[in-house]
Formats: C-alpha cells, sequence, structure tokens
C-alpha cells in the first residue's frame, strides 16, 4: 500500500490502517500464530515460522523504515538484542570507534562480550571529527555513536562524519533512541544503520520492551535480518501491536517532551544549587548551533550537575512526582543517578575523566505539566 503522504505525522497515525483486508480492520489485529500451514509442497503463503516472519511484526518493520528513511526495519525483543545482532554482523578481529559518551550497558556488551571472540572497540570523542580520524586503524570496520550522547548531551557532526566513514569505506551506525525520526533522521545525512531501544520514546509508554535497527540499504539489511532469524531475538506479535500503537502519537509526545525539557532547563540553569545543565537547547550548549543544523527539535532529555553528592542523594529521596527509576522516554518524568546506575559498568577513572560523577543527574522529561515537574525539583533542591 502506497503511502498517503510524506509527511511523518500522516504516516505514524496512517501505521497499519488499510493493511487489513480481510476485515478493514482501522487497528492491525495482533497474529499470535507460532506457525503457518502450507498450501502445498513447496509452497507458502509467505510466512512460515513466527521467528521468521510474522503479519504483525511486519507491518511494524516497514513503518519504522519508512519514518527513518530506510530500506530494511528489523525489531528486537530489546535494544541490546538489536545492538547484539548488529554487533554479530562483525568478525574476529575487527576493530570498532564508538563514542565515549555513551549507554552504559553498550560499554559493557563491547568489553565484557564481544572482547571474548576478539571484536575490540576503541572509545573516542566523536564531537571532535579529528579525534575521530586520528583514531581510525587499519582493522577498523565501523563509527558507532550515540547523539546526543548519554548522560552528557554532546552533539556529534552526523554529516562530517558520514564522510569520514566514507572515505575510510567503513560502516556508520547512529543510535537516535534519544530523538527517534520526528526530530532526527541519521540515515538522510549518511548514517547505514540506525539503532534504538524502543523501550524508551518508540514506545513512549514504560510497558514495552523492544529494540530496532534501520537499514540505508537493503542488501545490509538482508544481511541483518539474517542474522535476527538466525538468533531469534524477534518482537513478539503482541508487543509489535503496543508498538504500533504507540507510534502514532509519536510526533504529538516528541513535541510536547521538547517544549517541556527547554523550559526546565532554563529553570534549572537559574537555581543556586545547580552547577551546569546539559541540554543542546539551551544557547550555552556548545553544540547548539550544531543541532540545529541536523535535528528539527531538542528532545526530552537532559542532565544536570548539583553543588554535592550529598545535595543529589536529598533531591532524589524527596522527589514527590518525579520517579526515581531506570530508563527514559515514557510519559512519566523519570529521574537516574548515572554514575551508580546506567553507567556503573564503565571504569571509575573514565567517568572520573567525562565528568559523570555522583552530583549528576539524568532527567527524562515526560508530559505532565511542566510547572509541576519545577514545583517538584524545586522542593526537593530545598
Amino acid at each position: 500500500m502506497k503511502p498517503v503522504s510524506k509527511r511523518l505525522t500522516t504516516q505514524s497515525v496512517q501505521i497499519g490502517v488499510g493493511h487489513d483486508d480481510q476485515t478493514g480492520g482501522i487497528s492491525f489485529p495482533i497474529y499470535p500464530s507460532a506457525t503457518y500451514r502450507h498450501p502445498g509442497v513447496g509452497q507458502s503463503t509467505g510466512y512460515d515460522y513466527t521467528r521468521s516472519g510474522n503479519p504483525t511484526r511486519e507491518v511494524l518493520e516497514d513503518a519504522l523504515a519508512k519514518l527513518e528513511g530506510g530500506a530494511r526495519g528489523l525489531v528486537f525483543s530489546s535494544g541490546m538484542a538489536a545492538l547484539t545482532t548488529l554487533l554479530l554482523h562483525f568478525s574476529s578481529g575487527d576493530h570498532l570507534l564508538v563514542s565515549e559518551d555513551l549507554y552504559g550497558g553498550t560499554y559493557r556488551l563491547l568489553e565484557q562480550v564481544f572482547t571474548k571472540f576478539d571484536v575490540r572497540a576503541s572509545y573516542v570523542d566523536t564531537t571532535s571529527t579529528t579525534a575521530v580520524e586520528a583514531a581510525l586503524l587499519p582493522q577498523t570496520k565501523a563509527l558507532m555513536i550515540e547523539t546526543p550522547g548519554n548522560p552528557l548531551l554532546g552533539i556529534s557532526d552526523i554529516s562530517a562524519l558520514a564522510e569520514i566513514c566514507k572515505s575510510a569505506r567503513i560502516l556508520f551506525i547512529v543510535d537516535n533512541t534519544f530523538l527517534t525520526p520526528v526530530l532526527q533522521r541519521p540515515l538522510e545525512l549518511g548514517a547505514d544503520v540506525v539503532v534504538h531501544s524502543a523501550t524508551k520514546y518508540l514506545g513512549g509508554h514504560s510497558d514495552l520492551c523492544a529494540g530496532v535497527l534501520v537499514s540505508k540499504d537493503i542488501e545490509l539489511g538482508e544481511q541483518l535480518y539474517f542474522l535476527q532469524n538466525s538468533t531469534g531475538a524477534v518482537l513478539p506479535p503482541q508487543d509489535c501491536w503496543l508498538l504500533i500503537r504507540s507510534l502514532k502519537t509519536l510526533p504529538l509526545r516528541m513535541e510536547r517532551h521538547s517544549a517541556s525539557a527547554l523550559q526546565i532547563a532554563t529553570w534549572l540553569q537559574n537555581h543556586s544549587a545547580v552547577e551546569r545543565v546539559y541540554y543542546p537547547g539551551l544557547p550555552e550548549h556548545f553544540g547548539h548551533a550544531l543541532f540545529q543544523q541536523q535535528a528539527e527539535g531538542f528532545g526530552g532529555m537532559l542532565s544536570f550537575r548539583v553543588r554535592s553528592p550529598h545535595l543529589a542523594v536529598q533531591l532524589l529521596d524527596r522527589l514527590r512526582l518525579i520517579s526515581f527509576a531506570e530508563s527514559l522516554g515514557g510519559v512519566e518524568t523519570l529521574i537516574t543517578l548515572p554514575a551508580v546506575q546506567t553507567h556503573s559498568d564503565i571504569p571509575a577513572a573514565d567517568l572520573k575523566r567525562l565528568g559523570i560523577c555522583n552530583s549528576l543527574l539524568r532527567l527524562s522529561v515526560g508530559l505532565e505539566e511542566p510547572e509541576d515537574i519545577i514545583a517538584d525539583l524545586n522542593q526537593a533542591l530545598a
């Protein structure tokens, strides 16, 4: 079925509409069948075994590919399952360059799992193209970045890094979890693969765990599909349906997340107990101008450093509305202490060098009234 509009908001709302020819259902059905009956020997309906293909999952994967501007979308049982499958694309002896401002679980996967297969990673400040070029090795096969970074919200120049990867003939991977295709489309800027923890903004309701890969080119997409089918960490059909439902409101949610985050970041910047705010929507942020060139909104994630670790603990203990919890991107506002939660697997020396200390808090701004979020932060900091 051809899309009725190229506008992303319309495409999001229309996911699955018109695909159920049998009943005309507006909401595409859940197909929980594990297997499918063959019409005859050597014949197939297009579905054989649900690990290899499922109608509900197919609608979701096609929609995600369209939203990101890619050729093939794949969904997985978690963001880490998606990333693991992607890393299985590489071979023993391969070297990867990776953002140093990254999710701690990605670091753990690379350092504690893939080193066993002699796939090695070096961590570099990807906000500096000079640093990236200097870190390239003959055996480097890919550059993998998070932009904005996690948790320091560093901004990497996607187009410039794409040119470096093209010249070096290496794969360019961008984690787009923080912004989603609503605000940033890395494939249009030269990336080869986009990664998402769909548990976060794509799901958006803190009620499912999922991961996404979208490839720019169909050949690479088929290679990744082979790995998905071979290893089997696919998203179940019920969760596929939940994610389809969530994507329909994604543009509206991202608009509200972004507007509220800017208001809260501005307020935090003027609070006497706050030493620094990391949010690319603030003009003082070192990546502010670049971010405006490659994204269409600043997103709902920010970090801030308070005066002392004691004050950070006080804030977490006294919050009433905001939840002290892992994850991000839900409709509810969540706060974490990265040094002891999401980034605890990164060596202490590296955390100190990067400035990820026990006074640094990461805030995922939800859809509550921003004035209520500010009031809760204010009483907790008092």
